[in-house]
């Protein structure tokens, strides 16, 4: 289970997707607009987000609006951010004591 929810977020798209929802319900429409990409591509990147449960959606109308399905997704992501920041300036002093050295 784990590795197929880590799975659905090993595309920089659907992490987009979930970042813009880190503000709440949006339409698919204004999703696509705020990425700046094809609404098929989105699309696309929105089902396997709906399929592995990572998002849910509704229908008003004739528009289809997207949340995220538990806000502890979104704690994840705010958990390996903070993972890949350390990590990264970790890697920059390491770095400059290199150059420091020279």
């Amino acid at each position: 289970m784990k590795a197929e929810f880590f799975q659905a977020l090993a595309h920089p798209t659907r992490i987009a997707i979930l970042e813009q929802l880190r503000g709440g319900e949006f339409a698919a429409g204004t999703i696509i607009e705020r990425l700046g990409m094809e609404q098929a591509n989105v699309s696309q990147h929105l089902a396997v987000l709906r399929a592995k449960q990572i998002v849910v959606n509704r229908k008003a109308g004739n528009q289809v609006f997207y949340s995220v399905r538990d806000p502890l997704i979104i704690q994840v992501l705010d958990l390996m951010r903070a993972y890949f920041q350390k990590h990264l300036s970790e890697v920059l002093t390491m770095l400059e004591e290199v150059e420091a050295s020279k």
